[in-house]
């Protein structure tokens, strides 16, 4: 595909959720993640290059461009907000240290960036998505954050921690 800017690029899948396939997280928080048909809406994750992905062929069974924004243009924007939202929370997660892996993947810098991200979607789209999508999502958000306060060896001052911008202040 020609873009605009005169080069050459592809839109390609990097990988999907498979129903069934266990969340990235592990915990009491993990619930938070489980929020429609028993299961965790995503993650899809695209991926762009200047060329197709190496060692895949064009066949059928790789949809070209044309057919992955049809896809994407038939899903709701409430599904295409929780399933970010779930994406921030599984990765906040990680860099939070609370996988199997534990400590392995810790980084507080950036699950402090995650974890704000996340509190700044969820205001933002408050009135755009049902309690039915949100309560879970802020339950799993309010979890982060306390999680969060606990990992820091510098603890923020109340109201100050990711996040507490748009929920005010955490308290454990």
């Amino acid at each position: 595909m020609l873009w605009a800017d005169g080069s050459d690029r592809s839109l390609h899948k990097v990988s999907s959720f498979r129903e069934g396939a266990p969340t990235a997280c592990a915990g009491p928080w993990s619930a938070h993640l489980l929020l429609s048909r028993g299961h965790a809406p995503g993650p899809i994750v695209w991926g762009m290059s200047e060329t197709s992905p190496a060692g895949t062929p064009e066949t059928a069974d790789t949809p070209d461009f044309d057919t992955m924004a049809r896809d994407i243009a038939e899903v709701p924007a409430v599904e295409v907000i929780v399933t970010v939202a779930v994406n921030l929370m599984s990765a906040a997660a990680v860099k939070l240290g609370l996988t199997e892996e534990g400590d392995e993947h810790r980084d507080l810098d950036e699950a402090r960036k995650l974890v704000h991200a996340l509190a700044g979607l969820l205001d933002a789209s408050a009135t755009e998505i049902s309690s039915f999508h949100a309560a879970p999502l802020r339950d799993g958000l309010k979890s982060l954050q306390l999680a969060f306060r606990e990992a820091s060896l510098v603890k923020d001052e109340p109201g100050q921690g990711p996040g507490e911008k748009y929920t005010g202040a955490i308290y454990g």
